[in-house]
């Protein structure tokens, strides 16, 4: 059974071995993260937290908070302080530095975000790449500069050229944890969903699939819609429940309570 990475391993590693992050939906995924030996595992708080922490008790696990769920920094605090009992590991905070400064102050690990950030999408015009220009590279810097200031011991690179991560890198001694940014990134993380192709909508271009379970999901659905199918037909044609499900009574036990309802007059 592997030992669960602290954050001062986490940091060690750099410029050593490079780590792994996948994004667990649930505790099937979070258990076979933990079989494969993947480094850590990330979740919303949105999900069932507990499970997956029950589910790979052995692996570095980041819970994620929703943008703008916590807008202040008592509230974020006393989230933050929750989700640490409840067995997280390290927080991921998608929101300014004000409150990743307030979640590290409190001696809480905490993981920021830089490059694409989805929920921030309309400000790079859409889905697409950044840091593909001198201006955007300097400004991406720049916000890996504040929040390292601001006490993220890691932050979340995501879809930036991977040549604009290594200067980074270089530049600023912060754990990134790369998404599409290249294998200068200390650790590397996907979605469950397209490493394990069950993702029906766009597959990212830095993505790699390694199963196809969309097929094993849809032959598992097929077969639970026809077990439900033969169920409502059964039920249908009085064929369930038959005389094997059913619970019996002794007779006289049964009479007695015939003649004590026939006295009630019911």
């Amino acid at each position: 059974m592997s030992r669960k990475l602290t954050v001062k391993e986490i940091l060690g590693s750099r410029g050593k071995n490079k780590l792994t992050e996948i994004y667990t939906h649930n505790a099937l995924e979070a258990e076979a993260c933990e079989t494969a030996g993947v480094d850590m595992i990330i979740t919303s708080e949105m999900n069932d937290y507990n499970r997956i922490r029950s589910a790979a008790p052995n692996t570095f696990f980041t819970v994620g908070l929703r943008y703008g769920a916590h807008l202040d920094e008592h509230s974020i605090l006393k989230r933050c302080f929750y989700l640490m009992n409840e067995g997280a590991d390290a927080i991921y905070c998608p929101q300014s530095t004000r409150f990743i400064k307030a979640i590290a102050d409190e001696g809480i690990p905490v993981i920021a975000h830089s490059g694409f950030i989805p929920y921030k999408s309309t400000h790079y015009g859409g889905f697409n790449a950044v840091g593909k220009t001198n201006m955007e590279a300097k400004k991406i810097l720049a916000e890996i500069i504040r929040i390292k200031e601001a006490g993220a011991f890691a932050v979340e690179l995501e879809i930036v050229p991977s040549k604009v991560a290594a200067e980074i890198s270089k530049a600023v001694d912060i754990f990134l944890i790369g998404m599409g940014s290249g294998v200068v990134c200390d650790a590397q993380y996907l979605f469950s969903e397209d490493v394990l192709g069950y993702n029906k909508g766009h597959i990212p271009r830095h993505a790699k699939v390694y199963s196809d379970l969309h097929k094993d999901f849809e032959a598992l659905k097929n077969k639970a819609a026809q077990a439900y199918t033969n169920f409502v037909k059964d039920v249908k044609d009085l064929k369930y429940p038959s005389l094997e499900h059913n619970i019996n009574i002794e007779d006289t036990e049964l009479k007695q309570f015939s003649d004590f309802i026939k006295t009630r007059n019911i």
